[in-house]
């Protein structure tokens, strides 16, 4: 018969582990007075706001209120993706895009990667032309197989089809379908110089745009875009010479001509000769390998992603985790199979996730925060938890975070934005030496405000408070 000696540390360990996982999914804590001050100031009712605070180990929670009520993340539901992508996947993974012959055209494969920008398209047709020569016979195929995925209008989601966080996901996603056009104001000529940062075959921007007078204020809608014709936009404004050089980015007015236009511009840029046309079409089976381009590894890419909240490489990622990706056709339901299947595995019930594109860029995904905090708390004994935390803006200091300023210096946080909802959630380092996981969403019409902000920062400061 075993000693009582020795039953002592299995009893002890098993009634820490209930304290932290036994209690009730829906057990609340009170409001600590800082958070009901911030939210009276606010004019936000408590049933507004969903938080859970407890230590990065385990255990139970400091704060928790609607812990398991669906709350809408925004962009912090990236850190589900982030967290899902590095599991799954691992920190090694890239992104390949090959390049086929079959002696007569060349094919390139896009299989997801976003991060082909225009510098690394340069590399990877350079490689081409070195390898194939700098004539192109046939065409240049586009390969976009690897998703399976239908189309979705650009301006779905909120009306605005030329931002290019409502670019849509491709298989092939060159530059982000997106350009950045800079102003240089020539006072004595009185325009401005317009130069696109990348060229599109077929596509020609105005060389300038008149100056105008005044404040420089809301100066990309007194330009007047019009792009109606893809190939010839336009501007029916002008820019005022109070704003000095100013640069904007752009998603294509017209995102499935992008692919094809910017890799025959690119084509003929370094001197090479198609006497076909870029078309879209299928790698065939015996084609022979050219080049291929390899993306940053997972880290770099989700540190773009999560600093900058940038919703095409979170869609991209997400699209990564189907099964039998590249090989097998990429879906959204897959994806989302995937990462329910994750989610539930760490003690998150079926019902504290709706997961659409796992960017927060949509009016569908809700979680709850004390799921989001507990994945965090998984996250924390990964072997990969150091690339989750640096790919995360630092409070006070970086990107979206640094107006999180009750714990600058002294967290590592994704925050969140929509009509609606502010949100955030990361790490944060106690005075102490001590680290805890921090989740906090409001859910409301009033949510863009400075003060509904601030209730957020109320509760990162509070959860700084010695224990």
């Amino acid at each position: 018969m075993p000693k009582l000696s020795s039953l002592l540390p299995r009893a002890l360990s098993l009634l820490l582990s209930c304290a932290a996982f036994c209690l009730p999914a829906t057990a609340q804590t009170p409001l600590p007075e800082p958070v009901r001050a911030a939210l009276d100031r606010a004019q936000l009712p408590e049933d507004s706001l969903y938080a859970w605070v407890a230590p990065v180990e385990g255990g139970p929670p400091w704060l928790a209120h609607q812990p398991s009520a669906l709350a809408h993340p925004a962009s912090v539901m990236k850190l589900v993706t982030s967290m899902a992508a590095l599991d799954r996947l691992g920190p090694l993974f890239q992104w390949h895009t090959p390049v086929y012959t079959d002696g007569h055209h060349l094919y390139v494969q896009g299989r997801g990667d976003p991060r082909l920008v225009n510098e690394r398209l340069w590399l990877l047709l350079r490689q081409v032309m070195a390898v194939h020569g700098p004539v192109v016979a046939g065409d240049i195929v586009l390969d976009r197989s690897a998703y399976a995925i239908p189309a979705v209008d650009p301006a779905a989601f909120d009306g605005e089809p030329l931002k290019p966080y409502n670019v849509r996901p491709d298989a092939l996603m060159v530059n982000q379908k997106s350009v950045l056009l800079n102003f240089r104001p020539d006072a004595a000529r009185g325009v401005a110089r317009v130069s696109p940062d990348m060229a599109l075959a077929g596509v020609q921007w105005p060389a300038t745009v008149p100056l105008g007078a005044g404040a420089c204020g809301d100066w990309r809608s007194g330009l007047q875009l019009d792009a109606t014709d893809p190939a010839r936009p336009r501007f029916g404004g002008r820019l005022p010479a109070s704003c000095g050089e100013k640069g904007w980015p752009l998603a294509s007015s017209d995102p499935a001509s992008f692919n094809a236009r910017a890799i025959e511009a690119q084509w003929r840029a370094l001197g090479g000769r198609l006497r076909g046309q870029v078309r879209e079409g299928r790698t065939p089976t015996g084609a022979t390998l050219v080049a291929e381009a390899l993306s940053p590894a997972l880290p770099e890419v989700l540190r773009d992603m999560n600093k900058h909240s940038n919703n095409v490489i979170a869609q991209q990622l997400m699209l990564a985790l189907s099964p039998g990706q590249p090989d097998t056709p990429a879906t959204w339901e897959g994806a989302r199979a995937e990462v329910q299947a994750l989610v539930q595995s760490q003690g998150c019930r079926d019902d504290e996730l709706v997961i659409d594109n796992g960017s927060g860029l949509s009016r569908e995904e809700r979680i709850s925060a004390r799921c989001l905090g507990r994945l965090l708390q998984w996250a924390w004994g990964r072997p990969w938890m150091p690339e989750l935390l640096g790919s995360l803006p630092v409070a006070g200091i970086e990107t979206t975070a640094r107006r999180v300023t009750s714990a600058a210096g002294q967290a590592h946080l994704k925050t969140g934005s929509l009509n609606n909802v502010a949100a955030l959630a990361g790490v944060v380092h106690g005075p102490d030496g001590h680290r805890h996981v921090v989740v906090v969403m409001v859910n409301h019409p009033l949510a863009a405000s400075a003060e509904a902000r601030a209730v957020l920062d109320a509760v990162v400061g509070w959860s700084l408070a010695p224990r």
